[in-house]
């Protein structure tokens, strides 16, 4: 029986693309600028593995082993033409922000990963799953570290948000102080590496703590009573 909470937990925590893993690293430390360009190609990133590993799941019957990883390309490759279409036309400028690594999703090691070693060798339903929350975790990462570089950097949170959202969206930017001028280095490939570090680092001590406070019952059999 497919154990969901764990294919949940795994995309989310415990296997997480971005801080376990340590895939897709190229487009996580060059996007995340800003939170809203790391949330874009996140969640672009989520489309592709969602759809990929429904597809990859739903002919994994009919494709030969030998051809499998060009198969599975070529489907990735295909998405993620349509996904980028999609934000040519709807979402111009944010595209254009983003520019190539829209594109490069294809080379993600974390969706031909997933493809691989979970959408073919599991039913459609598990496969959706795991695309969406393998996708998910690795979204919150970029939105995560591209709110850390955006405070920090440049002092502001939500920028353009309208790009994304629409003009109404305006008004979600938020200015952390009207003197703060920003750290340069945390909007540079420098800072981005080093907040990543913490991050990592963060979610090691989490995991240390989580850990320490678990508690295993051994298993024990009843006492009885003797007269």
């Amino acid at each position: 029986m497919t154990d969901y909470r764990k294919i949940m937990l795994d995309g989310l925590w415990h296997n997480n693309p971005a801080t376990v893993q340590l895939l897709g690293l190229c487009p996580l430390l060059a996007v995340t600028a800003t939170a809203i360009n790391g949330l874009a190609l996140g969640l672009a990133t989520l489309l592709t593995l969602v759809a990929s590993n429904g597809c990859i799941s739903t002919i994994r019957h009919w494709v030969r082993p030998e051809v499998r990883l060009p198969v599975f390309v070529l489907i990735i490759a295909s998405i993620v033409t349509i996904i980028e279409l999609l934000m040519s036309a709807y979402l111009h400028p944010l595209y254009l922000i983003l520019g190539i690594f829209i594109p490069l999703i294809v080379t993600n090691c974390a969706i031909i990963g997933r493809a691989e070693s979970f959408a073919a060798r599991h039913a459609l339903k598990p496969a959706l799953v795991d695309g969406f929350f393998m996708g998910l975790g690795f979204t919150c990462v970029l939105f995560v570290l591209g709110s850390l570089r955006e405070i920090i950097g440049q002092g502001t949170w939500l920028a353009n948000a309208d790009l994304m959202f629409g003009p109404a969206a305006k008004t979600l930017t938020v200015d952390v102080s009207a003197e703060y001028t920003g750290f340069l280095l945390a909007a540079l490939p420098p800072g981005a590496f080093i907040l990543l570090g913490c991050l990592l680092a963060l979610k090691k001590i989490l995991d240390q703590r989580i850990a320490k406070h678990t508690v295993v019952m051994p298993l024990t059999t009843p006492l009885t009573e003797h007269e």
